[in-house]
C-alpha cells in the first residue's frame, strides 16, 4: 500500500498510475469480508480448467475434425462459467467499490471483459442459429478464448499489483513502528 513519503518503485502497481493503491483501506477491508472474494477465488482457477480442456478439444476438432459434439458442450461450459464469474465478479465490484462495473481499480479489466464476454456470447448465437458452420464456431470459439486469456492476465497482474502494494505498506508500517 502506498503511504505519503513512501516513494513508489517499479513494484507499486496503482490505479490510475499516480501512486494510489490499488485498494484503499476501506476497499480492501471490504474486499476481506466479502463471501464473494473466495466465490472468485474458486470460480477463476475452475474457470481456467475449463478453458484448457476445451481449448484441447477444440484444437483437436479442427485438427482431426473428430469429437464435434464434445468441443462444442465443452464451449458452451466455458461460457456458462464465464456468466458465473462475470455476475458474481459484478457483485463483488460491488460491494468492495460501489459499483457493479467499471470502478476505476478495473476499468480496463472490466472493458476487456465484456468484449470477451460479447465473443463468448457470439458463440452461442452461432451456435444456436447455425449462422457459422461447425469450424466457423470453433474459430470464433478460438477468438473468445484468446481475449480470455489477455483477460485473464490483465486480473493475475492486478493481482499480484494488490500484493505488492500489501507486502509495501506492511514493510512501511513495520519500518514506522520501529521507529
Amino acid at each position: 500500500m502506498h503511504q505519503p513519503g513512501h516513494h513508489p518503485g517499479p513494484a507499486s502497481r496503482t490505479r490510475h498510475g499516480r501512486g494510489q493503491p490499488l485498494y484503499t483501506a476501506e476497499e480492501r477491508l471490504k474486499r476481506d469480508a466479502s463471501p464473494w472474494t473466495l466465490v472468485q477465488g474458486i470460480l477463476a482457477p475452475v474457470q481456467f480448467v475449463v478453458f484448457l480442456v476445451s481449448l484441447a478439444l477444440v484444437l483437436r476438432y479442427l485438427s482431426t475434425g473428430e469429437g464435434e459434439g464434445v468441443a462444442s458442450a465443452s464451449i458452451v461450459v466455458k461460457t456458462l462459467t464465464l456468466y458465473a464469474i462475470m455476475i458474481t465478479g459484478s457483485i463483488w465490484e460491488r460491494e468492495v467499490f460501489g459499483r457493479y462495473l467499471f470502478a476505476p481499480a478495473f476499468y480496463w479489466e472490466d472493458v476487456f471483459s465484456i468484449l470477451v464476454l460479447a465473443l463468448h456470447t457470439a458463440y452461442l448465437a452461432a451456435l444456436v442459429t447455425g449462422a457459422l458452420d461447425v469450424r466457423g464456431q470453433m474459430f470464433l470459439a478460438l477468438a473468445a478464448y484468446a481475449t480470455y486469456v489477455i483477460n485473464a492476465t490483465q486480473f493475475l497482474l492486478k493481482l499480484r499489483a494488490a500484493r505488492r502494494d500489501e507486502a509495501a505498506g506492511a514493510k512501511f508500517e513495520h519500518a514506522g513502528a520501529a521507529s
